[in-house]
Order: C-alpha cells, then sequence, then structure tokens
C-alpha cells in the first residue's frame, strides 16, 4: 500500500479522459505503467532536449539560404508572423498533448481511436527520416577525420578523382593575390572532393542504378549509429545528460566561427548581401510558403519528438515557457548562424572576386562544398574546419536523438510489458535494423536516394499529420475538454491566441502551404524518381485516414463513438487478414 500512494506521488495516474473502458476499474495496472516508464531526471533535461531537437542542421545550411534568395532581411517578416500562426501554437499543442498523456505518438490516440492511423503515420515519417539523417551524419563524420590532417584533401587538384576541370584557388594565403575564375567552366577542388571522391556520383546513371557500396561511407555510417545507440542506451536518463554537452557546444562553436568570420576582409559584403532588406520580395507567395515551410520544419512539429520529449515530463512541468524559450531561441539561432555563414561567403567572394550569389549554396552544397572550400583560404584551416564539422555532427546528433527516442517509445507503449522490461535489445534492434535500411545511401547513387527522401518522406504525409492533429484534438476531442486539460496541468487555459490558431488559422495556412509548395530535385529528376517519390510521400499520408475507413466500412458512419483502441485495433487487424 505504502509503495502505491509512493507512485501516485511520483507520477499522477493516466487521466480517465485518455482510458479505455478496460483500462478504468484497473488502478494498480496504470500505477505501474507509469512508474515504469520514468522521467526525465531534471526539468533542464527536457528544455535542452527540446532546444537540441529543433536547433539542427537545417538552421545552418537551409535558413541563411531561404532568407537571401527571399528578400534578405525582409524575409523576416514572414518568418516571424509564420511562427506566430503554425509554429508556437502547434508546438504548444503537442507539447500539451504529450505531457497531460503521458504516452507515445500511438498509445496518446486513446483521445481518439479512430484518428490512431494519425499516430501510425507520425512513426511512419520519423522512421524514413531516421534512416537518411543518420546519412547526413555519416558525411560529417567522413569530414571531420578528413580535417585531421595538416593539409585538407579537398584543397588542391592532382589528386586521382580530380579532372582537368579542376582549378584550385590561389589567394592572399599563398600571397599570389585573388584569381579571377569563371565559375561556369571550372570546378573546384571541394566540389570534385565531395561528388567524385566521398559520393563517388560518377560510379551511379540514377536512382536505379545504385552501383556499389562505398565501405568508408558504410563504416561512417556504422560509427554514427553506434554513437545514437549509446546515447539512447538508457531512453531519457541517458540521452537527457549528453545533450548538456550536445545542444550547448554548438553554441560556442557558432560564436568562434562568428567571431573569425566578422573580422575576415569583405565579410561585411557577405553580411550586407544576407540582410539587406528587399521589401518587393513580399507581393510573392512564394516568399510567406518558404517562411512556413522553414519554421515548420526547423521546429520539428508533427514529427512525434515533442510529443514523445513532454509524455516523460512531470505532470505540471511549465510547458507553456518552455515552448517560448524554444521557438524564440530557434528563430534567433536561425539568424545568428547566417550571420556565421555569409560573412565567411563574403570574404569568399572577395577572394575568387565573384559575387556572393555565385558562391552561395543551400542544404548539403552549403555544408560539403562551399564551406570547407572557404575553410581552405584561412590560416589553420584543418583546425576551422574540425570546428565546423563538429558543430555540425553535435547539431545532428540531438535530433537523431528524438527520431529513435520517438519510435522507441511510441512502440513500447504500445507493448509495455512485453517490450519495457528489453528496451535496451528493442533500441538496439531498431538501430540494427535502420542501419541496414541505409546502406542503399552509402552506395554510388546513394545521394539519389537521400535526395529523395529529404524531399518526400516528410512533405504530403507531414502536413496530413498535423492537420489531422491539430483538427482531432480542437474538433473531435473538443477544444474546450482540451483546453481544461492544460488548466489542469498549468493552472490556466490558453487564451484566444492559442484557440484561434487551433481551430482556424493554422490549419487554413497549413492546407495552403501543402497546396502550393512542391519537391524540387536537384540530382536529375526522372520518371522513376517522381513516381518513387510519390509513393514515399503519399505512404504515410495514407496511414492517418485508415482507423477511420475500417470504422465507417464496418457500421456505415461514424456511429458508436465509444468505440475503444482496442476495439478499432481489432477491426484493423482483421481488415489487413482479409485483404491478404
Amino acid at each position: 500500500m505504502k509503495k502505491l500512494q509512493e507512485a501516485q506521488l511520483r507520477k499522477p495516474v493516466t487521466p480517465d479522459l485518455l482510458m479505455t473502458p478496460s483500462d478504468q476499474g484497473d488502478v494498480d495496472l496504470d500505477v505501474d505503467f507509469a512508474a515504469d516508464r520514468g522521467n526525465w531526471t531534471g526539468k533542464l533535461d527536457f528544455l535542452l532536449s527540446c532546444i537540441g531537437y529543433c536547433v539542427g542542421l537545417g538552421n545552418v545550411w537551409r535558413f541563411p539560404y531561404r532568407a537571401y534568395t527571399n528578400g534578405g532581411g525582409a524575409f523576416l517578416v514572414p518568418y516571424f508572423l509564420m511562427l506566430a500562426i503554425c509554429g508556437i501554437p502547434l508546438f504548444f499543442l503537442e507539447l500539451s498533448l504529450g505531457q497531460f498523456s503521458s504516452l507515445g505518438p500511438l498509445a496518446v490516440w486513446k483521445i481518439s481511436p479512430l484518428f490512431k492511423g494519425a499516430g501510425a503515420a507520425m512513426l511512419l515519417i520519423v522512421g524514413l527520416v531516421a534512416i537518411y539523417y543518420n546519412m547526413i551524419i555519416a558525411y560529417v563524420l567522413f569530414y571531420l577525420f578528413a580535417s585531421l590532417t595538416s593539409d585538407l584533401p579537398w584543397e588542391h587538384c592532382g589528386n586521382w578523382w580530380n579532372t582537368d576541370l579542376c582549378l584550385e584557388h590561389r589567394g592572399s594565403k599563398d600571397g599570389n593575390g585573388a584569381l579571377p575564375l569563371n565559375l561556369t567552366s571550372t570546378v573546384s577542388p571541394s566540389e570534385e572532393y565531395w561528388s567524385r571522391y566521398v559520393l563517388h556520383i560518377q560510379g551511379s546513371q540514377g536512382i536505379g542504378s545504385p552501383g556499389g557500396i562505398r565501405w568508408n561511407l558504410c563504416l561512417c555510417l556504422l560509427l554514427a549509429w553506434v554513437i545514437v545507440f549509446l546515447c539512447i542506451l538508457k531512453g531519457v536518463k541517458s540521452s537527457g545528460k549528453v545533450v548538456y554537452f550536445t545542444a550547448t557546444f554548438p553554441y560556442l562553436i557558432l560564436v568562434m566561427l562568428l567571431i573569425r568570420g566578422v573580422t575576415l576582409p569583405g565579410a561585411w559584403q557577405g553580411i550586407q548581401f544576407y540582410l539587406t532588406p528587399q521589401f518587393h520580395y513580399l507581393l510573392s507567395s512564394k516568399v510567406w510558403i518558404e517562411a512556413a515551410l522553414q519554421i515548420f520544419y526547423s521546429l520539428g512539429v508533427g514529427f512525434g519528438g515533442l510529443l514523445t520529449f513532454a509524455s516523460y515530463n512531470t505532470f505540471h512541468q511549465n510547458i507553456y515557457r518552455d515552448t517560448f524559450i524554444v521557438t524564440l531561441g530557434n528563430a534567433i539561432t536561425s539568424i545568428l548562424a547566417g550571420f556565421a555563414i555569409f560573412s565567411v561567403l563574403g570574404y569568399m567572394s572577395q577572394e575568387l572576386d565573384v559575387p556572393v550569389d555565385q558562391v552561395a549554396k543551400a542544404g548539403p552544397g552549403l555544408a560539403f562544398v562551399v564551406y570547407p572550400q572557404a575553410m581552405t583560404m584561412l590560416p589553420l584551416s584543418p583546425f576551422w574546419s574540425f570546428l565546423f564539422f563538429f558543430m555540425l555532427l553535435t547539431l545532428g546528433l540531438d535530433s537523431q536523438f528524438a527520431f529513435l527516442e520517438t519510435i522507441v517509445t511510441a512502440v513500447t507503449d504500445e507493448f509495455p510489458y512485453y517490450l519495457r522490461p528489453k528496451k535496451v535489445v528493442f533500441s538496439g534492434l531498431i538501430c540494427v535494423a535502420m542501419y541496414l535500411m541505409g546502406l542503399v545511401l552509402t552506395t554510388d547513387g546513394g545521394m539519389y536516394w537521400l535526395v529523395l527522401l529529404d524531399d518526400y518522406s516528410a512533405s504530403f504525409g507531414l502536413m496530413v499529420v498535423v492537420i489531422t492533429t491539430c483538427l482531432a484534438v480542437t474538433r473531435v476531442y473538443g477544444i474546450q475538454r482540451f483546453c481544461r486539460d492544460i488548466h489542469m496541468m498549468l493552472g490556466f487555459k490558453p487564451g484566444l491566441y492559442f484557440r484561434a490558431c487551433w481551430l482556424f488559422l493554422t490549419p487554413a495556412t497549413l492546407l495552403r502551404l501543402q497546396q502550393a509548395s512542391r519537391p524540387a530535385m536537384d540530382w536529375g529528376p526522372s520518371l522513376e524518381e517522381n513516381r518513387t517519390g510519390m509513393y514515399v510521400a503519399t505512404l504515410p499520408g495514407s496511414q492517418s485516414p485508415k482507423p477511420l475507413m475500417v470504422h465507417m466500412r464496418k457500421y456505415g458512419g461514424i456511429t458508436s463513438f465509444e468505440n475503444t483502441a482496442i476495439e478499432v485495433d481489432r477491426e484493423i487487424a482483421e481488415e489487413e487478414e482479409s485483404i491478404m
């Protein structure tokens, strides 16, 4: 009896609104469930984990490029407006849902079993993203090890992977002055190192002919998965301590790179190019779409990471305060990263005697081609290169921790008495399975697959998940009911701003965003790639309405609203057996 009372003090029993009829009346069962699940060891663990999850690679290689191509300083207007309409409300909704239920992305749908497919879609999306995201971390590890030399391997031509088009820089570091380059007819050593040595892209003809496995990349990918597994070995209790380093150290490196960048000649030219406002861009719908996309993907809503992290909170954690700290901190970090990146690009453009827009690129092109080339122009180039890639490593690992914890938590919450005692083994099996599935990304044509997954895995399906979650919570579960739940946790109800966004503004904005957005393939689109991409995009989204469709087919409409999660799961299983 004493143990039961202690368990109730440590963690509240799962609220009645989230219990199925089979759960109600079995208090001992739920108390043991909650007690075994565990919590963060401190409030700061949760906050730093959320910061590490949101502040990722996209803050460094996507935001600066999107800002300068969409109006410079004027881009901040739609950026912060979309943050207010979509980012902050969705962030707070997901944290509230996870903290109140203390359940993962699948089990949380006891609030509305008919929409449990949204949880399955969320799990499928985060699984696809985790596979290719760790491949990016493997690339970072490859460059990190390559930086441990006296001369960077992408500094000079003359290597076996270089072609006749390779032309290396002769700049002020050699005392020869800048050499004007026709960038359209020559290739930099860093670009050939990336495409011909690291990727060996010349060994593949496209997505249908991946070529052989690059064993150096294969080993880097293995190391990346080993690091991730060791950090999530004990769930949030271990990853919550690792983030004290991985979520804070990148800021130290970012400040060092920023100070070094702004002291370089030509830095102001790059910063001007980055921030000079061009307000006529605001008349273009593309700019507003780009701002919404940046907010949507950088905060990580809809992937399940925020919901999972919040589910390990104590019941009265102040997630309202944490929401504003993380979302605004993420925005400020993106802006600061732009200063660090474009100050170096300004120096690079002056050294090469070309405009800034000819050296600036987005995505992997910035991280693995342009910035490494800029590092070769600096004194102590291996040192600055190592710092840059170590920063990318820590930024990437934080997000990967969240992806894996989401998958493990979701499945163990569904089968707590089978999997929770063997959570370490289950986590290891997940990592091994994802490593094996990611081996295709280590082939000569692996970049084609990576770009395809990046463009399609978290596009249509993610929009469906977020819109479904927003509507199911506010319209089916009930906005008043949800606000009362938040009042139970925090001591106050959300104001008109949050309710208006959840009910109208956010879903309408996301629908418009989905209609207007189109993915772009930078590695040679083909009919084969487009078909594969569309399948990847629609697969997660097709899971969202599945329980609802099964229920409507059986009952001829949305009736018997009292159906429990157990009943709906049985209906889905029967439907799948009949199909097979």
